[in-house]
């Protein structure tokens, strides 16, 4: 028989297997677009990330660890916590130490400069003196100036009486002066001779004898005049007696001119600051009144010096020193020179 039945259970079997796989394919097709989708979504979830990340770069850097940003220092944090007093304190202190600096940079050099230039004039003075026995920064020293013992009135007698000028014979009739909280009073009497005055003069400013008969020679020859004239004599120191003018009555006659003198350089002491020469200092000194002649920066080296120039406001130039007791040009003075001269002569070194 050629027509033999199929047993059901290879039909069932048969039919198991096309199920199965039928199934299995609708399984597999399944399984296929289920990873398509996850795919689908993968990607837009990856686009989508990629927007954000564009729209939101801090976050990208957040997440990707990017470029972080920096932790305030300890001056910002600080700056931040502090009130507006401790601000102005955070921004003074600096500033004022910068300024501080600056200064005493300043301060420095300009010392430095100041320093070079009194060594230069220095210098330059100690030449003079090697080769003139004149140093215009050291004319007299203050120990030989502010001696008021440095003559007894017996001695200033002697010593007239030695110079052979009238001087020594002649005698005034003085009052009684103040001494103003500079001097020791003066007393005033009859018939008092010039060396008492002298002396007495001397002894109350604290200014040396030597120094007053000095200064009596430089101005008007009176130590060695023979028959001196009224006006040598009302004019004795030359204090407030200028040449075109009658003598300050003030200070007018030989006794006043003579305590007169010892009290104003007294007073140029206490008050030297008011004056254009000081002593520790370079001082701008003319030659002679005429600016023209010019002048050099002076290292005044004590203050008996500067009281000179306070008195008499010029240096000896070259050609007067040169000169000795002679003339020398146009631009020359003489008085400093002459006092330099006239005391050492009579007195010996002045330093």
């Amino acid at each position: 028989m050629s027509d033999r039945k199929v047993p059901k259970a290879s039909r069932n079997a048969g039919g198991r297997g096309r199920g199965t796989s039928s199934a299995s394919g609708k399984t597999a097709a399944g399984r296929g677009k289920t990873g398509t989708s996850r795919s689908a979504k993968a990607g837009r979830a990856s686009a989508s990330r990629a927007k954000a990340a564009k729209s939101s770069p801090s976050r990208n850097r957040r997440r990707t660890g990017g470029t972080r940003r920096r932790k305030a220092g300890p001056l910002k944090r600080a700056w931040r916590r502090a009130n507006w007093f401790g601000k102005l304190k955070m921004v003074l202190f600096p500033t004022v130490t910068v300024i501080v600096i600056v200064a005493l940079v300043i301060a420095a050099v300009r010392f430095v400069r100041w320093r070079g230039a009194v060594i230069a004039a220095e210098k330059a003075q100690l030449e003079l003196a090697q080769t003139y026995d004149f140093n215009p920064g050291d004319i007299i020293s203050d120990g030989q100036f502010f001696n008021g013992s440095a003559m007894s009135a017996a001695e200033v007698q002697s010593f007239l009486d030695q110079q052979g000028g009238s001087l020594a014979s002649m005698t005034f009739d003085t009052t009684n002066e103040s001494g103003d909280g500079l001097c020791e009073d003066y007393a005033g009497g009859k018939g008092q001779s010039a060396a008492a005055i002298i002396a007495a003069a001397g002894a109350a400013c604290g200014v040396s004898q030597k120094v007053l008969l000095t200064v009596l020679q430089k101005e008007q020859h009176l130590v060695t005049a023979v028959n001196p004239s009224a006006f040598q004599l009302r004019s004795a120191m030359g204090l407030s007696c200028p040449d075109t003018a009658d003598c300050d009555p003030a200070y007018d006659g030989f006794a006043k001119q003579m305590y007169g003198a010892a009290k104003r350089y007294r007073y140029y002491l206490e008050h030297e600051e008011q004056y254009g020469y000081r002593a520790g200092d370079l001082n701008y000194i003319q030659y002679h009144p005429n600016k023209a002649c010019g002048g050099t920066q002076v290292y005044i080296e004590n203050k008996a010096t500067a009281l000179l120039y306070i008195y008499t406001p010029y240096q000896p130039n070259v050609a007067a020193l040169a000169a000795g007791t002679g003339t020398g040009d146009a631009c020359s003075s003489y008085g400093n020179r002459n006092f330099s001269l006239i005391y050492t002569g009579w007195f010996g070194s002045a330093r």
